[in-house]
């Protein structure tokens, strides 16, 4: 079926979708008269400029390069919401990830969810399958990107993100539910082959990587007390910052855990397996100051991270290098850092905003930082990130500029010294 057929299909179903519909409100259409059944889409893009100091030896194409400016789409996002009945949901999404000047073109929009929903017991227990974000760990691990504090979520809680899945998202079964004040996600996920990920290596060595060979099934499993207001569990994706509009007090504990899912070569050379681990507890709170627009948010999490001896992962938020010529870095190009590995990691994130008069522009400053002892590394990973988010208009209409600062360590895993980013993102939401 030829790419062409695609945009007119989709029309089609929006037509035949508003044939049915008994009117608009709120953004939906409504597929019955009291509401209960509806539709709705939603509309993201979240456009950055930077100028970053490089990662020594950093090349793009083969041409050296210390710093430079790059324009990007850090996220394009289309959702498709319809709960079709009181106990029947669909979602799904498509979208585009880190486009920038050295991207493949006409790349194409790619699927990021697409799974159905039954509630067994409404509002206690809903199962579902297919491609979805509903993953363990933490609150962030499922960030719902058009409310997040600054310009970006704590990355590192995706941990296996373009490994084995596709872009955090898992082709899983899971239930949901909330009862009483507790918020639950349990997920079983298969994952996605490690052959077909950036850079797949098909030999072990000393340090722990993916293993090739067929995967076992991964558990996933989150939940979280909410003692002040309850969030909405429609879709995975967790709230960044609500802006003062709710009281929101939670605390949450996850892990993932994959069997056989890493492989290295012992002593004597000989490959060796190992189990996937990973566990966290986490603290958000988000509240309103005052009726002026006052408002405090605030977010802590511990990770314990076991992907075998010495794993180390390095990443960089829309990289804009695509090689590196000195193999006394371990960074390897651009502005990437060892941003998973096994060890424990820290991690805060705070803002405030500012009071503010009705339909004026609102200012919430934030600082966050991600504290790493990794143990393939001599010295632990700080990351830091500071800024502040002008709302022209809330979460639909907003500006946010940062400062960020890495660490760049040698090949042997000693600290070197730090390379800083400056960022600007303008985010427009529709939903």
């Amino acid at each position: 079926m030829k790419k062409s057929i695609y945009p007119a299909l989709a029309g089609l179903v929006l037509f035949a979708t508003f044939l049915h519909a008994q009117g608009v409100k709120d953004g939906r259409i409504l597929l019955n008269e009291d509401g209960s059944g509806y539709f709705k889409t939603t509309l993201l893009v979240q456009s950055w400029v930077r100028y970053q100091e490089y990662n020594p030896g950093t090349t793009i194409f083969g041409y050296s390069k210390e710093n430079g400016a790059d324009i990007g789409i850090r996220r394009f996002r289309m959702q498709t919401i319809g709960q079709l009945s009181d106990r029947i949901f669909v979602y799904a999404q498509i979208g585009e990830n880190n486009f920038n000047n050295i991207s493949d073109r006409k790349l194409g929009f790619f699927v990021h969810d697409a799974c159905g929903e039954y509630a067994v017991i409404k509002d206690k227990l809903s199962v579902g399958a297919g491609l979805s974000g509903w993953s363990g760990l933490s609150r962030f691990s499922s960030p719902s990107v058009g409310s997040i504090l600054g310009v970006d979520a704590p990355l590192y809680l995706q941990s296996t993100n373009d490994v084995t899945d596709q872009f955090l998202r898992k082709l899983s079964v899971h239930a949901k539910g909330k009862i009483s004040r507790l918020d639950y996600r349990v997920a079983l996920s298969q994952p996605m082959a490690i052959q077909k990920s950036a850079g797949y290596n098909p030999k072990p060595g000393p340090n722990a990587s993916f293993s090739p060979r067929p995967p076992a099934f991964e558990t996933n499993l989150y939940a979280m007390c909410q003692f002040r207001d309850k969030e909405s569990n429609l879709t995975p994706y967790t709230t960044g910052t609500y802006l003062g509009s709710k009281t929101v007090f939670n605390i949450g504990a996850g892990l993932v855990y994959q069997p056989r899912a890493m492989w290295y070569t012992g002593a004597q050379g000989d490959t060796l397996e190992h189990d996937m681990l990973q566990a966290a507890v986490d603290v958000y709170y988000d509240a309103p100051l005052n009726d002026r627009g006052a408002a405090v948010s605030f977010y802590g999490a511990v990770t314990f991270f076991d992907l075998g001896p010495d794993y180390l992962r390095n990443a960089g938020a829309m990289n804009p290098a695509n090689g590196d010529n000195d193999p006394t870095v371990l960074n390897g190009g651009g502005n990437a850092f060892p941003l998973v590995g096994t060890g424990n990691v820290l991690y805060l994130q705070a803002g405030y905003k500012l009071s503010a008069k009705p339909g004026k522009i609102g200012v919430m400053p934030y600082a966050s930082v991600q504290y790493a002892r990794y143990k393939a590394l001599e010295n632990p990973v700080s990351f830091y990130d500071a800024g502040v988010n002008w709302y022209i208009k809330g979460h639909t209409s907003k500006l946010t500029t940062a400062f960020q600062s890495r660490p760049i360590f040698s090949s042997g895993g000693a600290y070197l010294t730090r390379k800083s980013a400056f960022v600007a993102q303008y985010q427009v939401f529709f939903g």
